[in-house]
């Protein structure tokens, strides 16, 4: 990956794991897992893992600890109000961006 999509992908990726978040509750490893599969291949387990961290820090996440077959107790994380609020924010300031850039893309006009 690039220093530019390095850069631009530091911007977004609170909103892309609130995304993942929104569809379904997961722990870390999963949520990096999907990522990768949609595309983000060069994404750190511990830079998703500084995300929610954050998260759990501001109030945007619920945590449940579910026990695993393999080692200690996995951190389980959902969306609650004030990250769905959150989420709902970095949409409507994508969308913006988005639509000036697109702007921008074709001209100014």
């Amino acid at each position: 990956m690039g220093k530019q999509m390095t850069e631009m992908l530091k911007g977004t990726l609170e909103g892309l794991v609130l995304a993942i978040l929104a569809a379904r509750s997961a722990y870390g490893y999963e949520i990096t897992a999907r990522l990768r599969e949609q595309g983000f291949t060069d994404i750190a387990e511990g830079t998703v893992y500084a995300v929610l961290v954050r998260f759990e820090q501001k109030g945007l996440v619920d945590v449940e600890k579910v026990p695993s077959e393999k080692g200690p107790p996995r951190k389980v994380y959902s969306l609650n109000p004030a990250g769905q609020q959150y989420l709902d924010e970095f949409w409507r300031t994508w969308s913006f961006l988005s639509e000036r850039l697109g702007q921008l893309h074709e001209g100014g006009r």
